[in-house]
Parts: structure tokens; C-alpha cells; sequence
């Protein structure tokens, strides 16, 4: 591999990048397409995400793209002959303050907007559908029996299956070192095997990303802010086909996992690392020496509101990740201003599995010169002016957007 060309060349193999290959295969029979993974696919933030496959979002723009996983869903399993297992088990969202009950209000009315059903129901049907769940301050609370959660890394490689069954090439274990730039232009990328040229580059590292957008240039802008769950020990009341709980006012969210309940929290103080200190073995970076105890006990109080048997039940697991944030938990996305050929899918904020199907498609769409069939103006990389993505001041931003973020 000392010199190379493909139509498109995509730096990760993570959910974006084998989307992304998936979509391009499949609508551009023929054409070159290379996926670069220095380590395995789907093995870093995607596959410890808590996977909610969230259709009805307060932020529209995500929704066409959410939809769309699902009918990737869809077919990628009728090509694979196989079930991906999907959990439609629907997802509750319970508001105990009128802040929220207000926002649940507008989230209702933009369900029956995309024709997703959508319901109130009582406290007591809603204890019944979760017995874990404590319903006595909830002042309303909303059902939609169409929303799922799914096992992240099977959505992650039933994108790439397809895409190698479709003529994608993908590659891990190898590793990129830098864009090769001519000037304005992105002409490919060096690897440590060689060069490869290519028509586009689309830079979906994840993490890493703003690395590969400051060497054209570019202060991307978002940072890696760690995401970070548990796992319960298993128990009655942790019913495998519970909705998924959606607790605004406790800044928390709450989904089966085999017999055992799967929480998440935002923490008062999120933690947010520079892209240039993550090693590229994530496995050796250590997200909480603690396992999160300390963050979890500042904010146990509001989870107990709703949870009380958070004090005496076994915590398992505990599981933590990078999601790329921005300040306005938009995602952060689209063709690179002032460089040619270069595409940039990064900045997840925490949505990555959800909105994967729709990312995969707009950069396939960009990637051939066609139009991009979705909405990307509230994600536009220019939005928040020259930034340093790597300045502590833009890691701290994007924190606390994080800490200050109340919906699932």
C-alpha cells in the first residue's frame, strides 16, 4: 500500500465511519471506499454507548436522521438474514416540575407533528410498566411506544457487514498519521503503510477528531466530554421489557439490561479531556479512579426522588465513554469552510447511535456531490466563530453543557 487512490477515504471505524460506508456502497455501486481503523472497528465510544434509539427530540433537526437508522435497521437486516434484536419497549418521560412539564408539552405535540404515537398516562400505569419506578411527584407523564434501544456494537458491524458485502474496503489496525494536503484541497491521507489519495476525506475519529481538523486548518468545534453509566445487579423489578425512563428533573435516564436496570446521570462537573491526551488505546485511558462514585453521590438526592432503591441495590457495572459535545448540544458536522474535498461527522453529543442511519446517509449523499438530503444548518462548524478546540476555556464549555443537558 505505498500509494493508493479511492473515491473516498473515512478516518474511523466507528458507527459514523461504517455508516457512512454502508450508504456510500450501497448507492454507488463500483466506487472505491476505504475505512481506516487503527485499532477494531466500533471499539471505543460506540460500543460503550448506552445505545437509546431516541425518534422524538425537543431538537428537530435529529429527528429525520433518528428515523432513518431505523429503516437501516430494517434492511440491513433483511440483507444480513439476521435480527439485530432491536428493544421497541417505548420510553416514558416523567415530569415532576413545571419546567418540565411544559417542555414535555412541546415534546408531545412534536411527536404527533412526525406521526409518532404518543400518549399521557397515570402514575399508577406507569409504576405498573416500570415497578422500579417511583411515580408519587410526577405531574405528567408521556408515552411513546415507539422508541427502542439496541446493542450499539451489532448496529456498529451490521454497518460495516453490509458495507463489505456491498464493496467497501475496511481496514483495522491501520492507522493514520495525517491528512495529505495540497494546499486548500484534502488529497488523501498518509497512513503508517503508505499514502492513499482519494476524492473526498471524511474525518469520523470520533474523539480524535479535532486533531485531524487542525491540520487543515480548522478549529473544530467540539470536545470530548465523558459519558459514564452503570449496571445494576439483576432484580425483580427491573423487568427486561420496561420502557426506557426518561427523568428530566433528576438529569438522568434509565433503560433495561437483561434482568438489571441500566442508569446514567449528568454529574454536576462533567469531565472533558484535550483530544491530543486520549491515548489511541482507549482501554488504557481511566475515566473515574472511582467508577463514578463521586459524581453519583452528588446528585443521588435528585435520582432518589424517583429511584429509591438506588441506596440498596448492587451496582455491577459501571461503564464510561467520550461523546463529542459542543456548547449548544448540537451536533457538529458537514464540509469543512475553505478546504476542499474534506467532510467532517463528528461531535455526537451523546446521539451517535440514534442518528447514526441519517449521518451515514447525508455523507454518502456529500461524499458522491450530491445535495445533502437533510437539514445540517443548526450543526454548520462555523456557528461559534474561531475557536481553540484544545484551549481548557472550550473544554470547560463543553462540559458544563453537558452537566447542564436535561434531556435524554
Amino acid at each position: 500500500m505505498n500509494n493508493e487512490k479511492a473515491d473516498v477515504v473515512i478516518i474511523g471505524g466507528g458507527i459514523f465511519g461504517c455508516a457512512i460506508a454502508y450508504y456510500y456502497t450501497r448507492d454507488n455501486p463500483g466506487e472505491k471506499i476505504i475505512v481506516l481503523e487503527r485499532n477494531e472497528l466500533c471499539n471505543a465510544a460506540t460500543s460503550r454507548a448506552a445505545a437509546l434509539m431516541t425518534r422524538i427530540r425537543s431538537k428537530k433537526a435529529f429527528i429525520p436522521l433518528s428515523l432513518e437508522t431505523y429503516n437501516a435497521v430494517t434492511a440491513m437486516e433483511q440483507q444480513l438474514g439476521e435480527s439485530m434484536d432491536v428493544k421497541t419497549v417505548g420510553v416514558m418521560h416523567v415530569a415532576a416540575e413545571e419546567s418540565s412539564v411544559k417542555d414535555l408539552e412541546v415534546l408531545m405535540s412534536i411527536a404527533t407533528e412526525f406521526g409518532e404515537p404518543a400518549t399521557y398516562i397515570t402514575a399508577g400505569e406507569a409504576h405498573n410498566k416500570a415497578p422500579w419506578l417511583k411515580t408519587d411527584e410526577a405531574i405528567r407523564i408521556g408515552y411513546m411506544p415507539g422508541e427502542a434501544y439496541c446493542d450499539p456494537y451489532l448496529l456498529g458491524t451490521f454497518y460495516a457487514r453490509c458495507a463489505k458485502m456491498q464493496g467497501a474496503d475496511i481496514r483495522q489496525g491501520v492507522e493514520v498519521t495525517s491528512l495529505l494536503m495540497e494546499g486548500n484541497v484534502a488529497a488523501g491521507v498518509h497512513t503508517k503503510d503508505g499514502v492513499i489519495r482519494a476524492n473526498k476525506v471524511i474525518v469520523a475519529a470520533g474523539a480524535w477528531a479535532p486533531l485531524f481538523a487542525a491540520q487543515a486548518g480548522i478549529g473544530l468545534p467540539m470536545a470530548p466530554v465523558r459519558s459514564q453509566y452503570w449496571i445494576t445487579e439483576k432484580a425483580p423489578e427491573f423487568r427486561v421489557d420496561a420502557p426506557i425512563v426518561l427523568l428530566p428533573d433528576a438529569q438522568a435516564y434509565a433503560r433495561p439490561e437483561g434482568g438489571s436496570l441500566l442508569f446514567g446521570i449528568r454529574e454536576k462537573n462533567s469531565f472533558s479531556a484535550s483530544p491530543k491526551e486520549i491515548p489511541a488505546e482507549i482501554n488504557s485511558f481511566s475515566f473515574s479512579p472511582d467508577k463514578g462514585m463521586q459524581d453519583l453521590s452528588e446528585v443521588i438526592d435528585r435520582l432518589t426522588r424517583f429511584f429509591p432503591a438506588v441506596y440498596e441495590t448492587g451496582l455491577k457495572y459501571y461503564v464510561a465513554g467520550f461523546s463529542g459535545y459542543t456548547p449548544d448540544n448540537n451536533l457538529t458536522m458537514g464540509a469543512a469552510h475553505g478546504i476542499a474535498n474534506l467532510l467532517l461527522a463528528t461531535g455526537c453529543v451523546g446521539a451517535g447511535i440514534a442518528v447514526s442511519g441519517g449521518v451515514g446517509h447525508a455523507f454518502a449523499e456529500m461524499a458522491a456531490g450530491r445535495p445533502n438530503p437533510y437539514d445540517f444548518s443548526s450543526f454548520d462548524i462555523n456557528r461559534f466563530g474561531e475557536i481553540d478546540p484544545f484551549s481548557q476555556e472550550w473544554l470547560d464549555k463543553c462540559a458544563r453543557a453537558r452537566s447542564a443537558k436535561k434531556s435524554g
